[in-house]
């Protein structure tokens, strides 16, 4: 070394490369010396022997039925097969004996058995395992005549429904269409059937949101109340009640007290029982009545004839 403390000559020159060197006189530990020698002889270990037996064939395989289970679903068969037969995992749980044989609904008013079932998307197909209990809920409120509903799984084959049904008040016809509406007007369900052909009647815009003034003029009709089979709401002001065949024109004020006029008229005199179509009952101090068209041809025709003692 000099007088720095370096080599005076670099390190491959002679007595300090080679075995002669300065690294030739260090010596491995024992386990890197084992280490080194182990790795020098351990056989090379083909390539076949390392792949399991087989293998190829099962990834081709793999292969190619992953390409035709996607052709079978692009091509819209799967589609038609979950159709017929229900998903898959549904076959699988129907076979090993969890399929819905058995479907307890309570709460029934105005629904048949075969609407919920259908409304829930629930069949002979689906299964108890993965029927999804959130969705057949979520399906059954999205019926307007359905206000709450719960559905639970009783193992091993059926499925419990509790639901509660709005109770319907009348009907509603509006631009030639009958829907059926609750106490708040709340349109709930459509005229479907003859199950609701017996409540009562509202027609035009707007009659909805007033059912309850008219089922309270039904009330003040009194003895002809149950006559009444249906009232229009008209220009938003007023209600004329049809009444066996009879329109019967309320005034926009204090229609009640019309109302007992007619009943008084009725009481006194059998109004409603001469061939007429129409009682005015709109100005306070009379009562304007029209004739049907053959009462009043018959009328207008006895006004002609001349009176006895008269010259033609």
């Amino acid at each position: 070394m000099d007088g720095g403390g370096r080599f005076s000559q670099p390190l491959n020159a002679a007595g300090t490369s080679g075995s002669g060197g300065i690294l030739a006189g260090l010596r491995l530990p024992r386990i890197l010396r084992r280490f080194s020698s182990a790795r020098r002889l351990r056989p090379a270990v083909p390539i076949e022997a390392r792949v399991p037996r087989l293998a190829g064939t099962a990834l081709v395989a793999g292969l190619a039925g992953t390409v035709a289970l996607t052709g079978f679903v692009m091509s819209g068969r799967y589609d038609s097969f979950v159709a017929e037969n229900g998903r898959p995992l549904d076959i699988l749980a129907r076979i090993a004996g969890f399929g819905v044989e058995r479907v307890t609904i309570t709460g029934l008013s105005r629904m048949y058995e075969r609407e919920v079932l259908s409304t829930a998307g629930i069949d002979w197909r689906s299964s108890v395992p993965f029927l999804d209990v959130d969705a057949v809920r979520d399906r059954l409120l999205a019926e307007k005549l359905i206000a709450s509903a719960s559905v639970r799984k009783l193992y091993p084959n059926e499925i419990v429904i509790n639901q509660v049904e709005r109770e319907p008040a009348a009907l509603w016809q509006q631009n030639g269409e009958i829907q059926v509406i609750a106490a708040d007007g709340k349109v709930i369900d459509d005229l479907r059937d003859e199950r609701y052909v017996n409540l009562p009647l509202v027609v035009g815009a707007g009659a909805n949101e007033r059912l309850k003034e008219y089922l309270a003029l039904i009330e003040a009709a009194g003895p002809l109340g149950s006559r009444i089979r249906a009232g229009t709401y008209v220009s938003g002001r007023r209600w004329t009640l049809k009444l066996d065949g009879v329109d019967i024109r309320l005034p926009e004020a204090a229609p009640a007290e019309a109302l007992a006029r007619l009943v008084r008229l009725e009481r006194e005199s059998k109004i409603l029982e001469k061939d007429i179509i129409a009682v005015d009952l709109r100005m306070a101090d009379r009562v304007v009545v029209r004739l049907t068209e053959e009462a009043a041809a018959t009328r207008a025709e006895s006004r002609k004839k001349p009176k006895k003692g008269t010259a033609t």
